[in-house]
C-alpha cells in the first residue's frame, strides 16, 4: 500500500530560492543611486559663420543672375583663406516672387554658405573681407569645438568619480561601503555650439539692397569652450564588516 505525504504549500514555498531583486541587488545590499555632474574647458579650434548675398530684381532671370556674380566675388575675397571645398557648404539657396509689401511682383534671390575656418584668430579680418566684397547676409563668427566627443571625455570622468566619491560618504555615514557598480546612465550634456541657421539671418526687405557696410575688422578671442555632462549611477552598498 502507498503512503502519500500531503505537504502545505507554504512549506514548499518557503524551500524555493528567492526571486532575485529587479533592481540587481542581493537580499543583504543596499540600492543606492547617485547623480552628479563632470565638467570640461577646451579651447575651440575652430570658427563658422555663415556668409551669403540677398537680391531683388523685376524677373526671376535677372535676380539669379546678379545674385550669382555677387556671390561669386564674396567667394573670391575668401580665397586667400586657404579654407578646404570641404569646409564650405551651401546652407540656402533660393529663388522666390514676392506677392506683399512694397517690393510686390518681384523675385528675390539669395545664397547662403556656412564656412568653417581653421584659422580662428582670422576669423573677423574673413568676415570683413566678404562684407567689403558684397556680402548682405552675415552670422557669426561662432568659436566651437571641432571633436566634441572628444572635448567632453574628462568631463564624463570626472563626472562618475563625482557619483563614487558621493556613493563613498553616503555608504560611510550609513556604515556600508560600495560593494559593487549596478548601472550607469548617461543624463546628456549642455552647452557648447549651435550652428547658424537661415532663420537665424531674417532681414529686413528695406535692407536687402543695401550696400554692405563698411566694418574694421575686430580682433577675436577664442576664450574657452564648457560643457557639462550629467549620469546616473546605482550602487550596490554592503555592510562594512563584509
Amino acid at each position: 500500500m502507498r503512503i502519500f505525504a500531503l505537504i502545505p504549500l507554504a512549506a514548499l514555498a518557503a524551500c524555493q530560492p528567492a526571486a532575485p531583486d529587479p533592481r540587481g541587488v542581493d537580499k543583504d545590499e543596499t540600492l543606492l543611486t547617485v547623480s552628479a555632474t563632470g565638467q570640461s574647458e577646451t579651447r575651440p579650434d575652430e570658427a563658422r559663420f555663415s556668409l551669403g548675398v540677398e537680391t531683388l530684381a523685376g524677373s526671376a532671370k535677372e535676380a539669379s543672375r546678379l545674385n550669382a556674380e555677387k556671390m561669386e566675388r564674396v567667394m573670391a575675397a575668401l580665397d586667400p583663406f586657404d579654407i578646404p571645398e570641404d569646409m564650405l557648404r551651401t546652407q540656402a539657396l533660393q529663388l522666390n516672387r514676392i506677392d506683399w509689401g512694397k517690393d510686390r511682383g518681384k523675385y528675390r534671390a539669395y545664397n547662403i554658405v556656412e564656412v568653417r575656418l581653421k584659422a580662428v584668430d582670422r576669423a573677423g579680418e574673413a568676415v570683413t573681407a566678404a562684407s567689403d566684397a558684397g556680402a548682405n547676409v552675415v552670422s557669426g563668427p561662432n568659436m566651437v569645438v571641432s571633436d566634441r566627443e572628444a572635448a567632453t571625455k574628462s568631463a564624463y570622468a570626472m563626472a562618475y568619480n563625482n557619483a563614487r566619491l558621493r556613493a563613498d560618504a553616503y555608504a560611510e555615514a550609513a556604515g556600508l561601503r560600495v560593494a559593487r557598480v549596478l548601472t550607469i546612465r548617461d543624463n546628456g550634456q549642455s552647452g557648447g555650439y549651435r550652428g547658424p541657421y537661415p532663420e537665424d539671418m531674417v532681414m529686413a526687405e528695406s535692407a536687402a539692397m543695401a550696400p554692405p557696410p563698411v566694418v574694421q575688422t575686430a580682433p577675436v578671442s577664442p576664450g574657452l569652450n564648457r560643457d557639462q555632462v550629467s549620469v546616473s549611477v546605482a550602487f550596490a552598498l554592503e555592510p562594512a564588516g563584509n
